[in-house]
């Protein structure tokens, strides 16, 4: 008899321990969710995370504000996530440079890329354009690989691991001298070459492909490993650099230990979203291409990335800083 009320009674205990977290958990959210962008404003995981943003807005009946922390590759921002209480109210749009490369790229960025966060959703996938003035003196790759390789000590801007990766790129790839300039963000990096005072980057096709049109900047080729059909007259760098490629994504998550129905909840809404026939289109005409995965698919999807560009760090010649 006594065994059995131990049996109720350590029952009741645990119901009355796991039944308000499970009611949290059903309720939430129940205030403002903020995402963390660790580039600038207007870099291309900026104009992903506030399109998710509005759309989660809406869908979830809760203020959702867009907090930009850039610097340092991205890695101050994605740590300020990875050590953000797990409660589904801090959020991050991390990339291929937060998640992947950093690991390469940086000695200590202050988080452990697959430890440290609950995968939520890849939204995006997308590629780089070389990018110089329009009075640059070489008017296509070809050109532009003779001319480069005739000069000593241009100077390439970077804002990103995808960026740094592809800077490094021309180096090795192309045989090409370059002193590589860092940059707490892509657009940041392109301003720069506006005003001549770097003479070439690597922008996201969502920043780069406006100033192309508005006659800004002038695309030289692109870092996937085919032509782009929305850049059709640009090369991919790999026809005259084999092996050159830089094919970059973006993905939302959270901090490790948020509950798993909160991530599921998030999940659903961005996916249902990401995936209606508008949004695709508008994303793709800014050549950002939606590319779901499940939360466990984007788990196992960066742990291979980290590999990946690990690799090609190494490659390139990439020494942690």
């Amino acid at each position: 008899m006594k065994s059995s009320s131990a049996l109720l009674l350590g029952l009741f205990w645990l119901a009355l321990a796991t039944s308000p977290a499970l009611a949290a958990d059903d309720a939430w959210p129940t205030r403002q969710i903020k995402i963390i962008v660790p580039f600038p404003g207007g870099a291309g995981p900026d104009q992903v995370a506030r399109l998710v943003g509005k759309h989660l807005q809406d869908a979830l009946s809760q203020t959702v504000v867009i907090e930009n922390r850039a610097g340092a590759l991205g890695s101050i921002g994605a740590a300020e996530v990875a050590h953000a209480v797990p409660d589904g109210y801090t959020l991050l749009m991390g990339t291929n440079t937060t998640q992947a490369s950093n690991v390469a790229t940086l000695k200590n960025p202050g988080y452990d890329p697959a430890r440290d966060f609950a995968p939520i959703i890849r939204t995006t996938t997308t590629a780089m354009v070389l990018l110089v003035k329009p009075d640059f003196p070489a008017k296509d790759l070809t050109q532009f690989l003779a001319y480069t390789r005739a000069r000593k000590n241009l100077t390439g801007g970077y804002g990103s691991g995808a960026s740094q990766i592809s800077v490094a790129q021309l180096q090795s790839r192309g045989g090409i001298s370059l002193v590589a300039a860092s940059y707490r963000g892509v657009p940041l990096a392109m301003t720069d070459v506006m005003a001549g005072v770097i003479d070439l980057t690597f922008g996201d096709f969502s920043v780069a492909i406006p100033q192309m049109q508005g006659g800004t900047l002038r695309g030289i080729g692109v870092t996937s490993p085919n032509r782009n059909e929305l850049l059709p007259d640009l090369p991919a760098l790999a026809e005259a650099m084999p092996g050159f490629e830089s094919t970059i994504w973006y993905g939302l998550l959270a901090p490790a230990g948020t509950p798993q129905a909160i991530v599921n909840k998030l999940h659903a809404a961005t996916d249902k979203f990401l995936n209606m026939p508008e949004t695709r289109k508008r994303l793709a005409d800014v050549g950002v291409i939606v590319a779901t995965q499940t939360p466990a698919e984007f788990g196992d999807f960066i742990k291979s990335e980290i590999v990946r560009w690990g690799a090609a760090c190494k490659e390139a010649g990439i020494e942690p800083q």
